[in-house]
């Protein structure tokens, strides 16, 4: 990478608590892939300083990567060469105030559900059914049962690992469209609030037991990843997979499922080469047959291939403590 900052550099500022080498593709739920070579758990705002003033130390771009649950990830054999941070319990509380929940960035979408339902709150139970983070939630605008993210997300606090500094507010600068967002590889999501509306709690709790029942009879368990790839626009992923001749096709350690063609599992011992190699082995049979290019939902990080998340903090940036607010 042409102008690089320094690692090293970085992990003298961050101190004893950054992470060496530590676990990356184990934390994802393909339980597969390799290493980062630095890693750092954030619990408060004061963290998120301490990051943006090691970056600025960096002194040119450094890949930075964000790391919720590892649902929708795929980590290279080779590992991630940066900085990976992932959000401590001091950003993953959930308060209910009314019929607004706010939930900090490293919350799990399922604890965020079911803590809505039992207080006979309605519009969330649908993510009861996505295991990642409320951050990585906004980051993909993530959904499903007929919901997403974006249908009851009201407001939010995003802080820019560049600029080092934070904005709050009206989620609609990060323009949420089916799996998208604005956020990059600078942003973390210090919380979100969801507005909700007031329902009977049984009710709540009945649609939450209904989307589990649901998965379990219609998605595999085991080490996946979820949904490989994005719906196309008319159409089911998994139904043009299948249509395919795709489904239990194995390649090496990786096999696309038998219960859902859209999900790709990994055997245990596996590698996230044998899966990379069957995601585009999957995307070239579907293209060939239908003419239809087939979209990633799942993250791929570390392959040579793939661009690296990067972010620049400038020193000659004006530092901002993050509890500044704006648009």
């Amino acid at each position: 990478m042409s102008g690089a900052g320094s690692l090293e550099a970085v992990r003298e500022a961050l101190g004893p608590r950054a992470l060496v080498d530590g676990p990356l593709g184990a934390l994802t739920t393909y339980r597969v892939g390799g290493r980062a070579a630095l890693s750092l758990t954030v619990d408060d705002p004061g963290d998120l300083d301490l990051v943006h003033r090691a970056l600025v130390a960096a002194g040119g771009p450094v890949p930075v990567f964000l790391l919720g649950k590892g649902s929708n990830l795929l980590v290279a054999d080779a590992g991630f060469p940066g900085l990976v941070l992932t959000l401590g319990p001091g950003l993953s509380q959930v308060d209910l105030e009314g019929s607004r929940v706010r939930a900090g960035g490293g919350a799990g979408l399922p604890v965020v559900a079911r803590r809505s339902a039992a207080a006979g709150l309605r519009g969330l139970e649908w993510a009861v059914g996505v295991p990642g983070s409320v951050g990585g939630a906004l980051f993909m605008n993530a959904g499903g049962h007929g919901s997403e993210t974006a249908a009851v997300l009201s407001g939010c606090r995003i802080f820019d690992l560049s600029l080092g500094r934070a904005w709050e507010g009206d989620p609609a600068p990060l323009g949420h469209r089916y799996r998208h967002s604005t956020l990059g590889p600078a942003d973390v999501v210090v919380w979100a609030d969801f507005q909700l509306e007031p329902g009977d709690r049984g009710e709540a709790e009945q649609a939450i037991a209904e989307i589990v029942r649901w998965r379990r009879l219609h998605q595999p368990g085991g080490a996946n990843a979820g949904s490989v790839f994005t719906n196309p626009p008319g159409d089911s992923a998994g139904r043009l997979v299948d249509a395919a001749g795709l489904r239990g096709f194995r390649l090496g350690s990786a096999r696309v499922s038998e219960k859902h063609a859209n999900f790709i599992q990994a055997d245990p011992g596996g590698t996230a080469g044998d899966v990379r190699l069957l995601v585009d082995r999957v995307r070239a049979q579907v293209a060939a047959l239908f003419s239809v290019e087939l979209v990633p939902e799942l993250r791929m990080l570390g392959f040579d291939d793939e661009p690296l998340p990067t972010v620049t903090a400038p020193a000659a940036t004006a530092f901002q403590p993050s509890t500044s607010t704006g648009a």
